[in-house]
């Protein structure tokens, strides 16, 4: 029987720039339709296979500025470094938490956030 191998997601290579206009005259105003569209997953994914995104149900981390409806973009690969913010287990349930310079319990971290996404409704 065969095996089929992993296959990664390759990032895509367009180019986000705005091509100049090579038109004379007065321009379109449907021009701004020709820009490409930006895809968030490339901009804001290091490790395609190791990133998760959490949808915040409640206002429970209001220190961190984190409110309900935010996405959380969690990034299991990035080493946890001193002041960043992290999904951690306690108590057997997930929180946010800065990761302290010097801890007396040790925490169990899930993933390191990379970005937080703001809801605006």
């Amino acid at each position: 029987m065969k095996k089929d191998g992993a296959h990664l997601i390759k990032k895509t290579t367009k180019s986000h720039r705005v091509k100049p206009s090579t038109q004379t005259g007065f321009s379109s105003p449907a021009t701004h339709y020709n820009e490409p569209r930006i895809d968030l997953n490339d901009v804001l994914v290091k490790n395609p296979s190791a990133t998760f995104y959490v949808r915040v149900v409640d206002n429970s981390f209001l220190e961190f500025d984190i409110i309900e409806q935010d996405v959380l973009i969690i990034d299991k690969s990035v080493t946890p470094k001193t002041g960043q913010l992290a999904l951690v287990i306690q108590e057997s349930s997930f929180t946010v938490a800065r990761i302290p310079e010097h801890s007396e319990e040790e925490l169990q971290v899930w993933g390191v956030i990379t970005y937080i996404i703001k809801s605006v409704f």
